[in-house]
């Protein structure tokens, strides 16, 4: 077997497995934490980005294409880019929302939006190790390595895409405190959320993984990333906004509403397109 797919493959069980290992620990040793404060956890978080650094330094996957470094000036553009593609897709598709009444805003008329950037800059905080150690992961090992073996680029995000959502799993069912997942959820059903994840994420994924491969660096998919969690996730959570039904739901402004996941869609097919026209993959 190639070597670079044999890694792939050993990646690919990690990540969808290291989770699911995580719970099984936390069984055997009886543990007594809250499940995202546990052995556990820890496992599923950094299993995926120590195995990728492994396979490059003891399998022969080398360190020429880990992205490691911020790539300046070269990225300077793709820099100012990933701060500000999310809050400017968020705004539109909140615009979009208001006009058609699929959502209110009455969590920031009696909140404020100084309380909200409150919590947009402690969700930076919050999320930045999970962040790091999931583009580490994703953008900093597996689309690198999928290009590297000659994966078509949309094969290598969709690929990506399909095991992101999968390592997010055992985090929705067990780790994640039930009280705050529900309170996300807003009455959707478990079922129905994880598969609308699953139509969201592959946009997402295309956007991450052109950017990735445009700048040859993880650092700005890791800004836009923390982006993504910072700007979207208060909106729901502390009620900001409340979906009105189905048409909530479609035209959602947070990263897993369907319409606002086609425009992340759409610009990731732009860089794509741009890239291939521009550098030739």
């Amino acid at each position: 077997m190639n070597k670079s797919i044999r890694n792939i493959m050993i990646m690919a069980l990690f990540t969808v497995g290291g989770g699911w290992l995580g719970i099984w620990l936390n069984t055997v040793t009886g543990n007594t934490m809250p499940p995202l404060q546990s052995l556990g956890a820890l496992v599923w978080l950094v299993s995926p980005a120590l195995v990728g650094i492994a396979l490059r330094a003891f399998a022969d996957d080398g360190w020429k294409d880990a992205g490691f470094g911020p790539n300046l000036p070269t990225a300077a553009r793709a820099y100012v880019v990933v701060l500000l593609i999310y809050p400017i897709i968020t705004l539109l598709m909140m615009g979009v929302a208001l006009a058609i009444q699929s959502i209110n805003i009455d969590g920031f008329i009696t909140q404020g939006f100084g309380a909200y950037l409150g919590v947009l800059v402690f969700m930076l905080g919050a999320s930045l190790m999970k962040n790091l150690f999931e583009e580490f992961a994703w953008r900093g090992y597996l689309t690198p390595r999928l290009e590297a073996a000659g994966v078509h680029p949309l094969l290598n995000h969709f690929i990506v895409g399909i095991l992101w959502w999968s390592w997010h799993l055992p985090y929705y069912y067990y780790f994640l405190d039930r009280a705050e997942f529900s309170k996300y959820l807003g009455g959707t059903s478990v079922t129905v959320f994880l598969l609308t994840a699953l139509f969201s994420i592959f946009p997402t994924a295309l956007l991450f993984g052109e950017i990735r491969l445009l700048t040859k660096s993880v650092w700005p998919v890791f800004i836009l990333h923390q982006m993504v969690n910072a700007v979207s996730m208060p909106l729901l959570l502390n009620g900001f906004i409340t979906l009105n039904g189905f048409w909530g739901h479609v035209f959602s402004p947070t990263n897993d509403g369907f319409i606002t996941s086609i425009v992340i869609g759409l610009a990731g097919f732009w860089f794509y397109r741009h890239r291939m026209q521009e550098h030739g993959g």
